[in-house]
């Protein structure tokens, strides 16, 4: 029979807010989100009913305050979010349960596009709605065939009199099925490719839209495919001007990258966690799970690994809210690196845990889970890799 020691009680650490990236605000952010990951509101969250569960944390989130790390005023600019904040809820989310990060995180990026180029009318509207969590938001852009080739985007919008007709569908769409508002890209043909793309905001209750499938994924959340038939909103709803939708939604996935890194980060750091506390207690071989040498270099190379990917990550975050540069190459690395090495961290956090590893419901399996698709998402990791290469020529050949 396996004995065991009482595990710690496991907390995230906060020593990098020393590290000359952080504000002495970053650490009072902290704390709120500490205060808020120990309230009632972060309680029983019911991974059985994600839809519930997210629209009550998207509710708690807003009640909090924490959403206004990312979303933008109604009279301010989405480029003035900061990412170091919205990187270390992000990693302090993750750390506790993925599906707050999940609601905190979409209320960014869904809403983001409106911050970036939405009309005076458009913000007013639907960014206080969105930071205070009265209303879900999601972002629209993937299709069955256009994800990372964005070029290949086949919904379309034409313009008629003073309305705008959607037709088409979208897919891999979060919060899919529980947003009150969607940021639309689809085809106006005022260019080849992707310059022949706008922007659009379409509302839950618009006619003609709809939700064609409901889409269940490894670690479960709100996800569907969406449907424009012949959906008529009025013109004033366009983000920005006609074929400014790619530039549009690149602009915003600029500032959310990063932050993926950094939910990266929270699931690999509550891995390396629970692996230190089964080390620390689970008895093996007439000692401790930690005395064996394989397992002392398991956690050396973890930590290591954790490490480096928060240097990325947050150089990038520190790169764009101080220095006021681009990120496009640093965003990308912190993105590979951390996504990738997180992917390696947990798989061996999980053979640490033996048997318990894959037990369904172990937090080392929900991290199993949670940490595969942010290798895809929001670029891929093979995109990434050629961010950062074109980006490194640009500039030799410049």
């Amino acid at each position: 029979m396996a004995h065991h020691l009482s595990p710690p009680r496991l907390r995230p650490d906060s020593g990098h807010l020393s590290w000359p990236f952080f504000a002495p605000w970053h650490a009072q952010f902290r704390e709120q989100l500490d205060a808020f990951a120990q309230s009632d509101a972060m309680k029983g969250i019911d991974h059985a009913d994600t839809d519930a569960a997210c629209r009550r944390l998207v509710k708690e989130l807003g009640a909090a305050g924490l959403l206004t790390a990312a979303v933008a005023e109604a009279d301010g600019d989405a480029q003035s979010i900061d990412s170091r904040m919205l990187c270390l809820a992000r990693e302090t989310l993750a750390w506790h349960d993925g599906l707050a990060d999940f609601a905190f995180a979409m209320q960014g990026l869904g809403s983001g596009a409106i911050g970036v180029a939405g009309t005076p009318n458009l913000r007013k509207t639907v960014l206080p709605k969105a930071r205070s969590g009265e209303w879900i938001a999601a972002f629209a852009l993937s299709e069955k065939e256009a994800g990372s080739d964005v070029a290949a985007m086949t919904c379309a919008a034409r313009r008629e009199n003073d309305h705008f007709i959607l037709d088409g569908e979208k897919t891999w769409i979060s919060n899919g099925g529980i947003a009150d508002f969607y940021c639309v890209v689809a085809r106006t043909g005022e260019a080849p490719g992707a310059r022949g793309l706008s922007a659009f905001v379409v509302f839950a209750d618009d006619p003609g839209f709809s939700i064609a499938e409901r889409i269940d994924v490894i670690a479960p959340h709100p996800l569907a495919t969406i449907r424009f038939d012949n959906c008529r909103i009025p013109a004033d709803r366009l983000l920005g001007k006609p074929g400014e939708g790619f530039k549009i939604a690149m602009r915003t996935l600029d500032i959310f990258r990063a932050s993926v890194a950094a939910a990266a980060l929270g699931f690999a750091r509550r891995a390396l966690d629970e692996a230190l506390a089964h080390a620390a207690s689970r008895r093996m071989f007439g000692g401790l799970l930690g005395d064996l040498q394989f397992t002392q270099g398991a956690i050396g190379e973890m930590a290591s690994e954790i490490d480096a990917a928060m240097l990325l990550t947050y150089r990038a975050a520190w790169r764009r809210d101080v220095q006021r540069l681009p990120t496009t190459r640093e965003a990308a690395m912190a993105k590979l690196v951390a996504t990738e090495n997180a992917q390696g961290v947990i798989d061996r956090a999980v053979q640490m845990f033996g048997g318990r590893g894959v037990r369904s419901g172990e937090m080392v399996e929900r991290l199993y889970r949670e940490i595969r698709a942010l290798r895809i998402y929001e670029g891929a990791s093979e995109v990434q890799k050629l961010i950062i290469a074109r980006d490194l020529l640009k500039e030799i050949n410049a």
